[in-house]
């Protein structure tokens, strides 16, 4: 057993386990490794000698005028046999270490060690991780079923559902892949540790990395819309005047673009300029299409917006995704007209640019 102290002085030094911790889990352990092989109930306590390994059984008897229970009381008389001073209400130990104690009491503090260690191991585990929540991760792919491709981040297996994978890629054991931390939980198995690749935090935190414009505050990201693997998109901004914030992004000659692109596989990404002014914001956020006019109906979040004939067929998108990413990207809902249909129905003169937004005519059009 002196060999285990030896041990239990490393642990605490390497794994910062503290030795009085884990020898009170040993004695606790002990106690019931002793009931459990010599079959006995009585109230006992374990003395786990710290100096040279020794472990001793101690059974623990309360000192009574009239015994009930042999096995937890002892008569007035039987205590002052032992000693003179005893007295009724004090408690008598009695050492009952069993000859093979020894062997079992070697045993179990192997086991109570082993698991303290797995314990505080997942602990920290946990407590590095839950730190990095939200947050980019790169780890390698160790295999896949039906709902989860597995990823080694070093210390610990991660878990990509199926419905966090982006359709179009397609992964082998051993590539590197990176990964955006969701969620990290504790579970009886240690922790867990949820990642995706469809997540807009994902392309926010790629953004983070390119960009040292936005890693230091510069440019701030304002809102992204994103249907992973196909397109997205992202507003940006900058406070002081002298800073492109798009420009920023896209980098020199689309650099810093194209390595986020080539990261998600050829995922598009549009980068757009927010502006409070929801007309400007708007128009910017329907790139790449042009925009002749955005007609806003403040109460209702509502915004209609007229882009020339050969224009509207981009500007609503393939299966309406263009129009659909800038809605969810502004926050505003989004009406495209043609030029030709809005001149039909009266709701935009080309000839005329009103500095307000045309109120009256969206209000009589939903009416309608």
């Amino acid at each position: 057993m002196s060999d285990l102290m030896d041990a239990l002085t490393v642990l605490e030094k390497e794994k910062g386990i503290s030795k009085d911790v884990i020898v009170e889990a040993i004695e606790a352990a002990l106690i019931s490794a002793y009931k459990r092989n010599f079959h006995q109930a009585q109230n006992v306590r374990v003395d786990f000698n710290q100096d040279t390994g020794s472990v001793k059984v101690f059974a623990r008897k309360n000192v009574v005028e009239t015994v009930e229970d042999s096995r937890l009381e002892m008569s007035i008389d039987q205590a002052k046999e032992i000693s003179p001073q005893y007295e009724e209400g004090d408690i008598v130990e009695l050492e009952v270490t069993p000859k093979d104690f020894g062997r079992i009491a070697a045993q179990t503090a192997k086991q109570v060690v082993t698991q303290r260690v797995r314990e505080a191991e997942r602990g920290i585990i946990y407590s590095e991780f839950i730190d990095r929540e939200e947050d980019i991760i790169t780890g390698v792919v160790q295999r896949q079923d039906h709902r989860f491709m597995y990823v080694d981040l070093g210390r610990v297996e991660a878990l990509l559902p199926t419905t966090e994978q982006i359709q179009s890629e397609s992964y082998k054991t051993n590539d590197r892949i990176k990964v955006f931390i969701t969620k990290v939980e504790k579970t009886t198995k240690g922790p867990q540790i949820m990642v995706s690749r469809t997540h807009p935090g994902l392309l926010k935190r790629l953004f983070e990395l390119e960009v040292p414009e936005i890693y230091d505050g510069t440019v701030e990201i304002k809102s992204i819309s994103r249907e992973a693997g196909d397109r997205s998109k992202i507003s940006v901004h900058a406070e002081d005047p002298e800073v492109d914030p798009v420009g920023s992004c896209v980098g020199p000659r689309g650099q810093r673009v194209q390595t986020i692109v080539n990261e998600l596989h050829g995922e598009k990404i549009d980068i757009v300029r927010w502006s409070k002014d929801p007309v400007e914001y708007v128009a910017n956020a329907l790139s790449p299409s042009k925009v002749l006019e955005v007609q806003v109906k403040e109460e209702e979040k509502m915004t209609r917006v007229i882009v020339p004939d050969y224009q509207l067929s981009l500007a609503i998108g393939k299966r309406g995704q263009n129009a659909r990413l800038a809605a969810k990207l502004t926050g505003w809902k989004i009406d495209i007209k043609s030029e030709t249909e809005a001149i039909e129905k009266g709701l935009y003169d080309p000839n005329k640019q009103p500095e307000e937004p045309g109120y009256d005519e969206y209000d009589e059009e939903l009416e309608d």
